[in-house]
């Protein structure tokens, strides 16, 4: 398959994107697939009430076919075609929330395919705040899966180049924009309960959600890598968000941590292999590795996360072999450090050392 890469820049009019978008929405409407920028990473839309199409997004990707699909839609009244109920909970949700990087699960309706689902009887809507996304959506006929656009288990991409390096030649077109602003995926939702249970956390912390519909649960999946407890979201059952190169967790004294990571480095070194390191800026200076990537203050979650995958892109890029990432344990209070921290335990298999 040759895939199409359409550039969209400052230099396009608004008549010029809308003519771009127009043809990228007609490729889904006739069951193709379209890689396209969203404020968290960016997506890779088909037909969502299509079931040819689902199938299409796991073959490309190389995704399991029971990791379930996230519906965009760009209308609030496009919701209620493909849900069972809107529950008060989620509509107090959706107003303060949408458009914005949080998902919602509902009871599904008829009409979603189960392949888009994963074969569940729920089914999860997001409404994103990308004015490329949204036009998108509606040139496409308002309802598309869209996991991220990388192949299944790598880093998802914040850049578009990310996205030609893993699906040019599996894919109809690529829409190339500007990188992605917040840089991990959207918080994850269950509103099929009485009490939301936040299934992937993100951008729209537990105490934010907690301020607008009281008490909010974390599902025990998010850290505990060990539980027997089914998945219900998409993320939740595989390894995700992986480097080339082992990634190691570290946590400790400040001065520890630093101290174990570049006797290992050394190590390494001497064994012909190289080392990278995701240090925040307090401690960036200690670290003496092939490649040393400053995530930003520890006081500072958000800059970590916009990050954190070009990092382990560019670990690949580098060939760095073995790979630590300081922790961000103590950042859990901040909120956002919920999602830093969930995506780094994906991204190690949960490979934690303590020093």
């Amino acid at each position: 398959m040759q895939t199409t890469i359409v550039a969209i820049g400052d230099g396009d009019t608004a008549e010029s994107i809308d003519e771009k978008l127009s043809v990228a929405g007609d490729i889904i409407r006739r069951g193709g697939l379209v890689a396209f920028p969203t404020e968290t990473v960016y997506g890779l839309g088909g037909d969502a009430l299509c079931p040819a199409s689902a199938r299409k997004i796991y073959a490309a990707k190389g995704r399991p076919s029971d990791n379930p699909l996230i519906i965009h839609i760009a209308e609030m009244a496009a919701l209620e075609r493909i849900v069972c109920e809107i529950p008060k909970k989620a509509a107090k949700l959706a107003e303060a929330f949408w458009p914005g990087p949080l998902t919602m699960i509902f009871k599904k309706a008829a009409i979603v395919p189960d392949q888009t689902t994963g074969g569940l009887d729920t089914v999860a809507v997001r409404m994103p705040s990308h004015p490329l996304a949204a036009l998108l959506i509606r040139k496409s006929g308002g309802y598309v899966a869209a996991p991220s656009a990388n192949l299944s288990g790598k880093p998802s991409p914040t850049l578009a180049k990310y996205v030609v390096q893993d699906l040019d030649g599996r894919i109809d077109m690529i829409l190339a924009a500007d990188g992605a602003e917040i840089g991990l995926e959207s918080t994850i939702v269950d509103l099929t309960g009485e009490i939301p249970v936040i299934l992937r956390p993100g951008y729209i912390t537990q105490k934010m959600l907690s301020e607008v519909v009281g008490e909010t649960e974390l599902d025990i999946t998010i850290y505990d890598s060990d539980t027997a407890q089914a998945p219900k979201a998409p993320g939740m059952k595989y390894r995700h968000y992986a480097p080339k190169g082992e990634l190691v967790i570290v946590e400790g004294e400040p001065h520890r941590v630093a101290r174990y990571i570049n006797e290992q480095a050394a190590a390494h070194e001497a064994a012909g292999l190289r080392t990278g390191v995701i240090a925040t800026l307090e401690q960036f200076a200690q670290y003496q590795a092939a490649s040393v990537k400053n995530a930003g203050s520890r006081c500072d979650a958000h800059e970590a996360a916009k990050k954190l995958y070009t990092f382990l892109r560019e670990f690949d890029d580098e060939k760095i072999d073995c790979i630590y990432a300081e922790s961000f344990a103590d950042t859990l209070d901040q909120g956002f450090g919920q999602a830093v921290m969930n995506r780094l335990l994906k991204a190690a298999g949960h490979k934690v050392i303590h020093v």
